[in-house]
């Protein structure tokens, strides 16, 4: 095996949290020189990333997974229990597979649809590197860790201290985003592909509240789930006279470009929103999803506040009469919007998918 002749599984994803750091991962690699070919995922069929990897071009071999439900109801106990068996199936499949033909490297990038490639090879003894894009390493990546998976992390982690702390990768037009902030300031509401209910509530209450402002302009990403209940909200709020630059959109296409023109992030604090806020530099306010498994979001979001670089609002408190004056009082202020933006920036990794590649190409190259 030489150096540009790597066989890589990358595994995991479900969500935009896991897939994106994946492809970045892939993307990396081919940059490097590895061929595409060489490259394969492995990862759930009911995952974002049965669709997105094979958009980018890569090899993808679905496993039927689902999560283990946290209800007690009875609908939710068979569908755990099915989850389970579906499982152990896939583990025996990674591990019949992996004997078959052994990969140099597999990369667990975390979630349910990473773990039995990831168990797999490590029942194998193949080399394993996993990737934690959050401030509290999940479940999948601590049982892979203690099986002795070489931890990559995106924060400190305290309980792995040996672990190489290579930050979490975004894409490359992220990465290349030269901050030019509009006039009037725009501030982006923005609370991933689905939506989320509170920051849209939060959205349309700030057009409420501004109407009659013409020094501030609003663009709201509400998602797919909840885009035509907020058109049909903003419908009944809009007045004739209102002088509000507010733009309400479905989805938005071109992540770059909003953060080159946006003063100001209002959104959650997943791991890749967190990692593009502080590769970009740009100035945020946060709001946590109180769901997020192990308190993920919050400590995320508390990576960017405890050095100055956002201001984190709690679920439960995220209403119009919080955000507004919090809002108003930063669009009001460049020097600390840009104060806020230097620390975002001064934590960010640009660099994160070379560290990434180092580590992988070292552990491969460590099994001969």
């Amino acid at each position: 095996m030489t150096a540009r002749s790597v066989d890589v599984v990358i595994t995991g994803g479900g969500t935009g949290g896991h897939v994106t750091p994946a492809l970045a991962i892939a993307d990396a690699l081919v940059a490097g020189g590895h061929a595409v070919s060489t490259i394969r995922f492995i990862g759930a069929a009911r995952g974002l990333e049965a669709q997105a990897v094979p958009a980018a071009g890569y090899d993808i071999e679905l496993l039927t997974l689902d999560g283990v439900q946290r209800s007690l109801r009875p609908r939710a106990i068979l569908r755990s229990v099915r989850a389970l068996l579906a499982f152990v199936g896939a583990c025996w499949h990674c591990i019949r597979r992996f004997r078959r033909t052994p990969p140099a490297v597999v990369v667990g990038v975390g979630g349910y649809a990473s773990a039995p490639a990831v168990l797999a090879a490590r029942v194998l003894r193949l080399p394993t590197v996993v990737h934690e894009q959050n401030a509290v390493p999940g479940v999948v990546n601590r049982v892979a860790v203690r099986c002795g998976a070489r931890p990559a992390t995106s924060f400190p982690v305290a309980q792995w201290p040996t672990a190489t702390m290579t930050g979490n990768p975004v894409r490359h037009a992220i990465r290349s985003v030269d901050r030019r902030p509009s006039a009037p300031p725009l501030v982006a509401i923005v609370g991933g592909s689905l939506g989320a209910g509170r920051l849209n509530d939060v959205g349309l209450g700030l057009y409420d509240v501004w109407r009659d402002r013409s020094d501030v302009a609003v663009r709201h990403v509400a998602g797919t789930r909840n885009i035509d209940e907020c058109r049909t909200r903003l419908a009944g709020l809009a007045r004739s006279t209102d002088r509000l630059q507010y733009e309400l959109v479905e989805f938005e296409t071109d992540m770059a470009s909003l953060y080159t023109h946006a003063s100001l992030m209002v959104c959650r604090s997943g791991a890749t929103t967190v990692a593009e806020l502080a590769a970009v530099g740009i100035a945020s306010v946060l709001v946590p999803w109180s769901g997020s498994a192990e308190g993920q979001q919050l400590a995320n979001a508390h990576a960017l506040a405890d050095v100055g670089a956002a201001v984190v609002v709690g679920d439960e408190e995220c209403t119009v009469d919080r955000v507004a004056p919090l809002v108003s009082e930063l669009v009001a202020d460049p020097d600390r919007r840009h104060a806020m933006g230097a620390a975002a920036r001064a934590l960010g990794r640009p660099d994160a998918h070379v560290r990434l590649v180092r580590l992988i190409e070292e552990a491969a190259h460590g099994s001969r």
